[in-house]
């Protein structure tokens, strides 16, 4: 299952980044300024792509379980890297 969610941000490169480190201690992720793949494991991961419109998330995960639980637990770490800002919540499709 693939959903996808796009997060208002002038800071989308900042939080990508920060997100990528974070879990480099977990997982083998790689990471550039604008784009950025988190493998959660074999069968799930997340892209996360910024521009000047914000960050874009994309998750793929193997049910629709598994990505409503991803896209929480994605969307709750971004929000501690952003604490200075009021992030809008993503609309997932």
């Amino acid at each position: 299952m693939e959903t996808r969610a796009h997060i208002p941000t002038a800071h989308a490169s900042r939080y990508l980044q920060q997100l990528c480190k974070h879990w480099s201690h977990r997982f083998d992720v790689t990471f550039t300024p604008v784009v950025g793949r988190i493998p959660f494991a074999e069968d799930r991961a997340c892209t996360l792509e910024a521009d000047a419109d914000g960050l874009k998330l994309t998750l793929v995960t193997p049910d629709a379980e598994t990505n409503t639980r991803m896209q929480g637990v994605v969307f709750d770490h971004l929000k501690r890297f952003a604490f200075r800002e009021e992030l809008v919540a993503p609309v997932w499709s």
